[in-house]
């Protein structure tokens, strides 16, 4: 590990054990009496002037009632961009269906988003996902056939669907024009 590797753990620790006695309105002394770790100490910890160790972040985590990794894991970021360049596509029938995944599965939100391009005439023929799968699809410019299943459905610029996916589905261009569409693929708890 770099230098710069413990200096970013020690500020995010220094930040979270901050975060976290604010947010449960904690003078530090308050905070010393919950967790058995000195005002002066928990004081040093969260200026990112010390690197405290195992024994002091489990003192903090059982005292401030909080898991151990929520004292040492980065905080979600308020936004994250993914610029257009960066995404690499995968690309099906001979070109003519592109699929640009944007932000992927994570065991805490369930579901991931795609974008998708579709030339004319071109498709997809999806298989059956974990069982209580949805999709969910917005048809931003062209005209697609999404078949669930044996039943067809027609959709045009604007239309959106909601389909359970844990059967075969397919997607066809069936318009003159390129398809773009955004795709949501929820999986559920229960599955």
């Amino acid at each position: 590990m770099k230098g710069e590797d413990f200096l970013d753990i020690n500020t995010t620790v220094s930040q979270n054990i901050k975060h976290i006695r604010e947010q449960k309105k904690l003078t530090l002394d308050a905070a010393a009496k919950t967790t058995g770790v000195s005002r002066s100490m928990l004081a040093q910890i969260e200026k990112g002037d010390v690197n405290p160790t195992l024994s002091v972040l489990w003192k903090i985590a059982n005292g401030y009632k909080v898991s151990f990794t929520s004292l040492i894991e980065e905080s979600e970021k308020q936004a994250t961009i993914l610029p257009f360049k960066d995404i690499t596509p995968i690309v099906e029938d001979s070109g003519k269906y592109i699929n640009y995944p944007l932000f992927t599965f994570d065991e805490q939100r369930l579901f991931e988003t795609y974008r998708i391009v579709i030339a004319p005439d071109g498709g997809l023929q999806a298989e059956a996902h974990l069982a209580g799968t949805e999709e969910y699809i917005t048809v931003f410019s062209g005209n697609i056939e999404v078949t669930v299943g044996d039943t067809v459905y027609s959709l045009n610029e604007g239309d959106s669907i909601r389909f359970k996916a844990d059967t075969t589905h397919s997607y066809r261009n069936i318009g003159s024009q390129e398809v773009i569409l955004a795709m949501l693929i929820y999986y559920s708890k229960r599955a």
